[in-house]
Protein backbone atom coordinates (compact mmCIF):
# COMPACT_ATOMS: atom_id res chain seq x y z
CA UNK A 1 0.00 0.00 0.00
CA UNK A 2 1.09 3.29 -1.10
CA UNK A 3 0.14 6.49 0.87
CA UNK A 4 -0.21 9.61 -1.47
CA UNK A 5 -1.24 12.85 -0.59
CA UNK A 6 -4.72 14.31 -0.54
CA UNK A 7 -4.64 16.40 -3.55
CA UNK A 8 -6.39 20.08 -2.70
CA UNK A 9 -10.15 20.01 -2.78
CA UNK A 10 -11.13 21.98 -5.73
CA UNK A 11 -14.89 21.94 -5.03
CA UNK A 12 -14.66 26.49 -4.91
CA UNK A 13 -14.71 26.03 -8.94
CA UNK A 14 -16.36 22.33 -10.00
CA UNK A 15 -19.41 22.84 -7.43
CA UNK A 16 -18.24 18.93 -7.00
CA UNK A 17 -17.21 17.08 -3.68
CA UNK A 18 -13.63 15.12 -5.41
CA UNK A 19 -13.13 11.28 -5.57
CA UNK A 20 -11.43 10.02 -2.65
CA UNK A 21 -9.90 6.29 -3.61
CA UNK A 22 -8.39 5.76 -7.57
CA UNK A 23 -7.41 2.73 -8.04
CA UNK A 24 -3.84 2.51 -9.94
CA UNK A 25 -2.72 -0.40 -11.79
CA UNK A 26 -3.84 -2.20 -9.16
CA UNK A 27 -2.50 -0.42 -6.35
CA UNK A 28 -5.37 1.56 -3.85
CA UNK A 29 -4.66 4.81 -3.28
CA UNK A 30 -5.88 7.99 -1.80
CA UNK A 31 -6.14 10.88 -4.02
CA UNK A 32 -8.18 13.68 -4.70
CA UNK A 33 -9.57 14.16 -8.10
CA UNK A 34 -10.03 18.15 -7.98
CA UNK A 35 -6.35 18.33 -9.43
CA UNK A 36 -7.08 15.74 -11.97
CA UNK A 37 -10.18 18.04 -13.09
CA UNK A 38 -8.61 21.34 -12.44
CA UNK A 39 -5.67 19.45 -15.04
CA UNK A 40 -7.74 18.61 -17.33
CA UNK A 41 -9.40 21.68 -18.27
CA UNK A 42 -6.08 23.67 -18.13
CA UNK A 43 -4.89 21.66 -21.14
CA UNK A 44 -7.92 24.19 -22.96
CA UNK A 45 -7.76 27.59 -23.57
CA UNK A 46 -9.68 28.79 -20.62
CA UNK A 47 -13.34 29.90 -21.60
CA UNK A 48 -14.22 31.57 -18.34
CA UNK A 49 -12.17 34.35 -19.72
CA UNK A 50 -12.07 35.13 -23.36
CA UNK A 51 -9.50 38.02 -22.95
CA UNK A 52 -6.99 36.06 -21.20
CA UNK A 53 -3.90 36.03 -23.98
CA UNK A 54 -3.30 32.37 -24.24
CA UNK A 55 -0.18 30.26 -26.13
CA UNK A 56 -0.84 26.95 -27.52
CA UNK A 57 2.16 24.55 -26.86
CA UNK A 58 2.31 21.92 -29.59
CA UNK A 59 2.99 17.70 -29.41
CA UNK A 60 3.90 15.44 -32.14
CA UNK A 61 2.90 12.39 -30.40
CA UNK A 62 4.72 9.38 -31.16
CA UNK A 63 2.08 6.14 -31.44
CA UNK A 64 3.94 3.39 -32.44
CA UNK A 65 3.71 -0.42 -30.68
CA UNK A 66 6.58 -1.32 -28.41
CA UNK A 67 7.65 -4.83 -27.31
CA UNK A 68 8.33 -5.11 -23.99
CA UNK A 69 10.05 -7.74 -21.95
CA UNK A 70 7.24 -7.66 -19.32
CA UNK A 71 3.54 -6.55 -19.39
CA UNK A 72 3.99 -4.25 -16.68
CA UNK A 73 6.44 -2.45 -18.31
CA UNK A 74 3.94 -2.27 -21.36
CA UNK A 75 4.19 2.07 -21.96
CA UNK A 76 0.87 3.84 -21.44
CA UNK A 77 -0.83 5.04 -25.16
CA UNK A 78 -0.23 9.15 -23.48
CA UNK A 79 3.39 8.07 -22.53
CA UNK A 80 5.21 11.47 -22.72
CA UNK A 81 1.88 13.42 -23.42
CA UNK A 82 0.55 13.49 -20.16
CA UNK A 83 3.92 15.08 -19.25
CA UNK A 84 3.03 17.75 -20.93
CA UNK A 85 -0.56 18.11 -20.15
CA UNK A 86 0.34 18.38 -16.36
CA UNK A 87 3.30 20.82 -17.51
CA UNK A 88 0.11 22.82 -19.08
CA UNK A 89 -1.57 22.61 -15.64
CA UNK A 90 1.27 24.55 -14.24
CA UNK A 91 1.86 26.29 -16.34
CA UNK A 92 -1.67 28.04 -15.61
CA UNK A 93 -1.53 27.54 -11.86
CA UNK A 94 0.69 30.67 -12.60
CA UNK A 95 -0.76 31.71 -15.70
CA UNK A 96 -3.80 32.88 -13.56
CA UNK A 97 -1.62 35.70 -11.61
CA UNK A 98 -0.04 36.89 -14.90
CA UNK A 99 -2.54 37.19 -17.10
CA UNK A 100 -1.30 34.26 -19.10
CA UNK A 101 -2.86 31.27 -19.83
CA UNK A 102 -1.92 27.50 -22.02
CA UNK A 103 -3.10 25.24 -23.91
CA UNK A 104 -1.80 21.73 -25.67
CA UNK A 105 -2.51 20.71 -29.33
CA UNK A 106 -1.50 16.90 -29.85
CA UNK A 107 -0.61 15.30 -33.06
CA UNK A 108 -0.75 11.88 -33.30
CA UNK A 109 1.99 10.52 -35.34
CA UNK A 110 2.22 6.45 -35.88
CA UNK A 111 5.59 4.80 -37.08
CA UNK A 112 5.06 4.98 -40.67
CA UNK A 113 3.13 8.34 -41.10
CA UNK A 114 5.21 11.47 -41.99
CA UNK A 115 5.67 13.63 -38.95
CA UNK A 116 6.54 16.93 -40.78
CA UNK A 117 2.79 16.61 -42.37
CA UNK A 118 2.23 16.55 -38.39
CA UNK A 119 4.03 19.70 -37.59
CA UNK A 120 2.24 21.23 -40.78
CA UNK A 121 -0.82 20.97 -39.02
CA UNK A 122 0.05 22.73 -35.59
CA UNK A 123 1.89 25.71 -38.22
CA UNK A 124 -1.46 26.22 -40.12
CA UNK A 125 -2.77 26.95 -36.41
CA UNK A 126 -0.43 29.58 -35.79
CA UNK A 127 1.83 27.22 -33.29
CA UNK A 128 5.94 27.59 -32.92
CA UNK A 129 6.39 25.70 -29.69
CA UNK A 130 6.57 22.24 -30.15
CA UNK A 131 7.52 19.38 -28.06
CA UNK A 132 8.19 15.94 -30.29
CA UNK A 133 9.07 12.26 -28.56
CA UNK A 134 9.74 11.29 -32.11
CA UNK A 135 13.38 9.27 -32.99
CA UNK A 136 16.80 11.15 -34.24
CA UNK A 137 15.91 11.13 -37.78
CA UNK A 138 12.21 12.58 -37.37
CA UNK A 139 13.91 15.56 -34.94
CA UNK A 140 15.72 16.52 -37.70
CA UNK A 141 13.22 16.27 -40.12
CA UNK A 142 10.80 18.05 -37.88
CA UNK A 143 13.35 20.93 -36.83
CA UNK A 144 14.47 21.24 -40.68
CA UNK A 145 10.67 21.62 -41.91
CA UNK A 146 9.93 23.89 -38.66
CA UNK A 147 12.93 26.96 -39.01
CA UNK A 148 11.65 28.39 -41.97
CA UNK A 149 8.05 29.25 -39.80
CA UNK A 150 10.07 30.26 -36.67
CA UNK A 151 9.68 26.77 -35.13
CA UNK A 152 11.44 25.53 -31.73
CA UNK A 153 11.25 21.67 -31.46
CA UNK A 154 11.83 20.75 -28.10
CA UNK A 155 13.06 16.89 -28.44
CA UNK A 156 11.76 14.98 -25.73
CA UNK A 157 13.02 11.87 -26.34
CA UNK A 158 15.82 10.84 -28.78
CA UNK A 159 19.17 10.60 -26.62
CA UNK A 160 21.20 10.51 -29.80
CA UNK A 161 24.07 12.40 -28.97
CA UNK A 162 24.35 13.06 -33.02
CA UNK A 163 21.77 15.74 -32.88
CA UNK A 164 23.59 18.11 -30.66
CA UNK A 165 26.60 17.87 -32.21
CA UNK A 166 27.05 17.32 -36.29
CA UNK A 167 23.38 17.66 -36.98
CA UNK A 168 22.29 20.06 -34.28
CA UNK A 169 19.94 22.80 -35.15
CA UNK A 170 19.67 26.17 -34.12
CA UNK A 171 15.91 25.60 -33.31
CA UNK A 172 16.09 22.23 -31.50
CA UNK A 173 16.08 21.95 -27.62
CA UNK A 174 16.89 18.70 -25.78
CA UNK A 175 15.31 18.03 -22.87
CA UNK A 176 16.09 14.19 -23.39
CA UNK A 177 19.09 13.68 -21.69
CA UNK A 178 21.79 12.37 -24.46
CA UNK A 179 23.33 9.37 -24.46
CA UNK A 180 27.03 10.69 -22.92
CA UNK A 181 24.93 12.86 -20.19
CA UNK A 182 23.44 8.92 -19.19
CA UNK A 183 26.66 6.85 -19.71
CA UNK A 184 28.70 9.85 -17.71
CA UNK A 185 26.52 9.31 -14.99
CA UNK A 186 26.40 5.77 -14.49
CA UNK A 187 30.61 6.10 -14.98
CA UNK A 188 30.69 8.61 -12.19
CA UNK A 189 29.19 6.94 -9.78
CA UNK A 190 30.66 3.47 -11.11
CA UNK A 191 34.09 5.48 -9.80
CA UNK A 192 33.00 7.06 -7.02
CA UNK A 193 31.95 3.14 -5.63
CA UNK A 194 35.70 2.41 -7.09
CA UNK A 195 34.57 -0.36 -9.97
CA UNK A 196 36.67 0.78 -12.80
CA UNK A 197 36.96 -2.39 -14.24
CA UNK A 198 33.64 -3.27 -16.72
CA UNK A 199 33.06 -5.87 -18.92
CA UNK A 200 31.02 -4.27 -22.08
CA UNK A 201 27.47 -5.74 -23.13
CA UNK A 202 25.66 -4.43 -26.15
CA UNK A 203 23.10 -5.10 -28.47
CA UNK A 204 23.11 -5.43 -32.36
CA UNK A 205 20.74 -2.26 -33.00
CA UNK A 206 21.99 1.07 -34.18
CA UNK A 207 21.06 2.89 -31.10
CA UNK A 208 22.83 -0.36 -29.02
CA UNK A 209 25.69 0.55 -31.26
CA UNK A 210 25.48 4.30 -30.08
CA UNK A 211 25.04 3.64 -26.26
CA UNK A 212 27.63 1.40 -26.44
CA UNK A 213 30.18 4.03 -27.96
CA UNK A 214 28.68 6.25 -24.99
CA UNK A 215 29.87 3.85 -21.79
CA UNK A 216 33.58 3.70 -24.24
CA UNK A 217 33.93 7.30 -24.05
CA UNK A 218 32.86 7.68 -20.16
CA UNK A 219 35.54 5.13 -19.49
CA UNK A 220 38.01 7.50 -20.96
CA UNK A 221 36.78 10.56 -19.09
CA UNK A 222 36.42 9.62 -15.77
CA UNK A 223 39.23 6.72 -16.02
CA UNK A 224 37.49 3.45 -16.09
CA UNK A 225 38.60 0.57 -17.87
CA UNK A 226 36.67 -1.87 -20.62
CA UNK A 227 38.66 -5.10 -19.69
CA UNK A 228 36.66 -6.54 -22.64
CA UNK A 229 33.69 -5.93 -24.39
CA UNK A 230 30.89 -8.39 -26.10
CA UNK A 231 27.98 -7.99 -28.39
CA UNK A 232 25.18 -10.21 -27.83
CA UNK A 233 23.24 -11.55 -30.72
CA UNK A 234 19.99 -12.81 -31.48
CA UNK A 235 16.76 -12.62 -28.50
CA UNK A 236 17.59 -13.65 -25.50
CA UNK A 237 16.37 -17.30 -25.03
CA UNK A 238 12.15 -18.28 -25.48
CA UNK A 239 10.49 -15.86 -22.93
CA UNK A 240 7.10 -17.03 -23.98
CA UNK A 241 7.08 -20.55 -23.91
CA UNK A 242 7.02 -22.76 -21.04
CA UNK A 243 11.05 -23.56 -21.02
CA UNK A 244 11.69 -20.11 -21.69
CA UNK A 245 13.12 -19.43 -17.83
CA UNK A 246 15.42 -22.76 -18.17
CA UNK A 247 16.63 -21.67 -21.69
CA UNK A 248 17.51 -18.51 -19.95
CA UNK A 249 19.74 -20.17 -17.12
CA UNK A 250 21.87 -22.28 -19.88
CA UNK A 251 22.09 -19.28 -22.11
CA UNK A 252 23.51 -16.07 -20.16
CA UNK A 253 25.90 -17.34 -18.03
CA UNK A 254 27.58 -18.88 -21.11
CA UNK A 255 27.55 -15.21 -22.46
CA UNK A 256 29.69 -13.46 -19.72
CA UNK A 257 32.15 -16.79 -19.22
CA UNK A 258 35.49 -16.58 -18.87
CA UNK A 259 35.58 -12.85 -19.20
CA UNK A 260 38.98 -10.93 -17.73
CA UNK A 261 38.28 -10.08 -14.19
CA UNK A 262 35.38 -7.38 -14.15
CA UNK A 263 33.69 -5.27 -11.49
CA UNK A 264 30.40 -4.52 -13.11
CA UNK A 265 28.68 -5.80 -16.19
CA UNK A 266 27.75 -2.08 -18.71
CA UNK A 267 24.97 -2.92 -20.80
CA UNK A 268 23.63 -1.41 -23.51
CA UNK A 269 20.55 -2.72 -25.05
CA UNK A 270 17.90 0.02 -26.06
CA UNK A 271 15.20 -1.94 -26.68
CA UNK A 272 15.39 -4.48 -24.23
CA UNK A 273 16.82 -8.06 -25.74
CA UNK A 274 18.81 -9.49 -23.54
CA UNK A 275 20.14 -6.71 -20.42
CA UNK A 276 16.81 -7.05 -18.37
CA UNK A 277 17.46 -11.31 -18.27
CA UNK A 278 21.17 -10.14 -17.17
CA UNK A 279 20.84 -9.63 -13.26
CA UNK A 280 20.98 -12.83 -11.39
CA UNK A 281 22.36 -14.96 -13.87
CA UNK A 282 26.12 -13.77 -15.29
CA UNK A 283 28.73 -16.40 -14.67
CA UNK A 284 30.49 -14.78 -12.15
CA UNK A 285 28.54 -13.06 -9.29
CA UNK A 286 28.68 -9.37 -10.13
CA UNK A 287 26.70 -6.49 -10.09
CA UNK A 288 24.50 -5.08 -13.25
CA UNK A 289 24.14 -1.55 -14.89
CA UNK A 290 23.36 0.32 -17.76
CA UNK A 291 19.98 -0.75 -19.18
CA UNK A 292 19.43 -3.06 -16.31
CA UNK A 293 20.37 -3.25 -13.14
CA UNK A 294 21.44 0.04 -12.20
CA UNK A 295 19.72 2.42 -14.38
CA UNK A 296 20.83 6.21 -15.27
CA UNK A 297 17.23 7.77 -16.06
CA UNK A 298 16.07 11.68 -16.17
CA UNK A 299 13.02 10.38 -13.92
CA UNK A 300 12.38 7.21 -11.52
CA UNK A 301 8.80 6.92 -10.26
CA UNK A 302 10.44 6.71 -6.48
CA UNK A 303 12.08 10.01 -6.50
CA UNK A 304 10.72 12.19 -3.82
CA UNK A 305 13.59 14.20 -2.55
CA UNK A 306 13.66 17.95 -3.54
CA UNK A 307 10.05 18.18 -4.21
CA UNK A 308 9.43 15.05 -6.29
CA UNK A 309 6.84 13.45 -3.40
CA UNK A 310 4.46 16.63 -5.09
CA UNK A 311 5.53 16.08 -8.37
CA UNK A 312 4.72 12.72 -8.20
CA UNK A 313 0.92 13.29 -6.15
CA UNK A 314 0.49 15.26 -8.72
CA UNK A 315 1.20 13.32 -12.23
CA UNK A 316 -1.01 10.31 -10.27
CA UNK A 317 -3.73 12.07 -9.46
CA UNK A 318 -4.15 13.46 -12.88
CA UNK A 319 -2.86 10.94 -15.14
CA UNK A 320 -3.99 7.83 -13.00
CA UNK A 321 -0.57 5.82 -13.48
CA UNK A 322 3.29 6.73 -12.23
CA UNK A 323 5.67 9.16 -14.18
CA UNK A 324 7.71 8.04 -16.46
CA UNK A 325 11.38 9.37 -17.97
CA UNK A 326 9.51 10.72 -20.96
CA UNK A 327 6.75 12.05 -19.22
CA UNK A 328 9.20 14.17 -17.04
CA UNK A 329 11.44 15.23 -20.17
CA UNK A 330 7.95 16.81 -21.62
CA UNK A 331 6.78 18.14 -18.71
CA UNK A 332 10.18 19.80 -18.49
CA UNK A 333 9.91 21.24 -21.91
CA UNK A 334 6.30 22.82 -21.70
CA UNK A 335 7.55 24.44 -18.02
CA UNK A 336 10.46 25.68 -19.22
CA UNK A 337 8.18 27.57 -22.08
CA UNK A 338 5.78 28.99 -18.82
CA UNK A 339 8.59 29.81 -16.49
CA UNK A 340 10.61 32.16 -19.51
CA UNK A 341 7.14 33.45 -20.66
CA UNK A 342 6.33 34.50 -16.68
CA UNK A 343 9.83 36.09 -16.51
CA UNK A 344 9.50 37.30 -20.05
CA UNK A 345 6.13 39.04 -19.05
CA UNK A 346 5.25 37.86 -22.77
CA UNK A 347 3.33 34.94 -24.60
CA UNK A 348 5.16 36.02 -27.58
CA UNK A 349 7.56 32.87 -28.97
CA UNK A 350 10.63 35.01 -29.99
CA UNK A 351 10.78 36.41 -26.24
CA UNK A 352 10.09 33.75 -24.43
CA UNK A 353 13.09 32.09 -26.41
CA UNK A 354 15.46 34.97 -26.08
CA UNK A 355 14.70 34.51 -21.92
CA UNK A 356 15.27 30.59 -22.28
CA UNK A 357 18.58 31.18 -23.74
CA UNK A 358 19.72 33.77 -21.64
CA UNK A 359 22.15 33.53 -18.66
CA UNK A 360 19.60 33.96 -15.90
CA UNK A 361 17.30 31.30 -17.14
CA UNK A 362 16.39 28.60 -14.75
CA UNK A 363 13.94 25.67 -13.82
CA UNK A 364 13.59 23.83 -11.02
CA UNK A 365 12.73 19.92 -12.33
CA UNK A 366 12.77 18.07 -8.66
CA UNK A 367 16.66 16.92 -9.14
CA UNK A 368 18.04 19.37 -6.65
CA UNK A 369 20.24 21.25 -9.42
CA UNK A 370 18.46 23.79 -11.45
CA UNK A 371 18.20 23.30 -15.26
CA UNK A 372 19.22 25.64 -18.13
CA UNK A 373 20.25 25.39 -21.63
CA UNK A 374 23.76 24.93 -23.23
CA UNK A 375 24.58 27.55 -25.31
CA UNK A 376 26.81 25.36 -27.74
CA UNK A 377 24.31 22.55 -28.61
CA UNK A 378 20.74 23.21 -27.40
CA UNK A 379 21.11 20.15 -24.57
CA UNK A 380 19.62 21.15 -21.47
CA UNK A 381 22.06 20.43 -18.30
CA UNK A 382 19.68 18.43 -16.07
CA UNK A 383 20.85 15.86 -13.04
CA UNK A 384 20.62 12.34 -13.73
CA UNK A 385 19.05 10.08 -11.10
CA UNK A 386 20.75 6.05 -10.87
CA UNK A 387 17.79 4.00 -10.50
CA UNK A 388 17.81 0.20 -9.24
CA UNK A 389 15.60 -1.19 -12.56
CA UNK A 390 12.43 1.57 -10.99
CA UNK A 391 12.36 0.45 -7.73
CA UNK A 392 14.63 2.61 -5.82
CA UNK A 393 16.57 5.58 -6.50
CA UNK A 394 20.52 4.72 -5.93
CA UNK A 395 21.64 7.96 -6.33
CA UNK A 396 21.88 10.82 -8.19
CA UNK A 397 24.79 12.17 -10.26
CA UNK A 398 26.76 14.27 -10.38
CA UNK A 399 28.47 12.45 -7.79
CA UNK A 400 30.64 14.22 -4.76
CA UNK A 401 34.02 15.22 -6.19
CA UNK A 402 33.50 15.72 -10.05
CA UNK A 403 34.23 19.36 -10.25
CA UNK A 404 33.80 21.94 -13.03
CA UNK A 405 34.78 25.35 -13.69
CA UNK A 406 31.25 26.57 -14.25
CA UNK A 407 28.34 24.38 -13.48
CA UNK A 408 28.82 20.54 -11.95
CA UNK A 409 26.32 19.51 -14.39
CA UNK A 410 28.65 20.20 -17.30
CA UNK A 411 30.50 16.92 -16.13
CA UNK A 412 27.58 15.19 -17.55
CA UNK A 413 27.77 14.93 -21.51
CA UNK A 414 29.46 16.92 -24.69
CA UNK A 415 31.19 20.33 -22.70
CA UNK A 416 31.95 23.08 -24.47
CA UNK A 417 35.48 22.80 -25.59
CA UNK A 418 34.61 19.16 -26.87
CA UNK A 419 31.51 20.47 -29.15
CA UNK A 420 31.14 19.48 -32.85
CA UNK A 421 28.04 21.32 -33.05
CA UNK A 422 28.58 24.83 -35.56
CA UNK A 423 25.57 27.20 -34.86
CA UNK A 424 25.23 30.62 -36.02
CA UNK A 425 26.51 33.01 -33.42
CA UNK A 426 23.42 34.93 -32.67
CA UNK A 427 21.78 31.48 -31.14
CA UNK A 428 24.50 31.15 -28.68
CA UNK A 429 24.53 32.91 -25.62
Amino acid sequence: MVALRQAPDDTAHTGQLPSRRTVIGGLAATVGAGFARSAEAAVAPSTSAPDVPSLTIGYVHWRHDVETISLIFTPAPNNGRAGAEVGVADNNTTGRFLNQNFALETVEVRTEQDPVAGLNALIGKGIRLVVTDRPAPDVVKLADAGAAHGVIVFNAGAPDDSLREENCRANLIHTAPSNNMLADALAQYLIWKRWPRWLLAYGETPDDLLLADAYRRAAKVFGARIVADRQYKGKAGSRETDSGLIDLQKQLPVFTQNAPDYDVLVCADQHSVFADYMPYRTWDARPVAGSAGLIPTSWDPNSTEFGGKQMQDRFVAYAHRFMTALDMNAWVAVRMIGTAASYAQSLDPDKIMAYMRGPDFQLGAYRGLSLSIRSWNGQVRQAILLSNSGRTVVSMSPQPGFLHEVTVLDTLGTDKPETTCKMPSDQKT
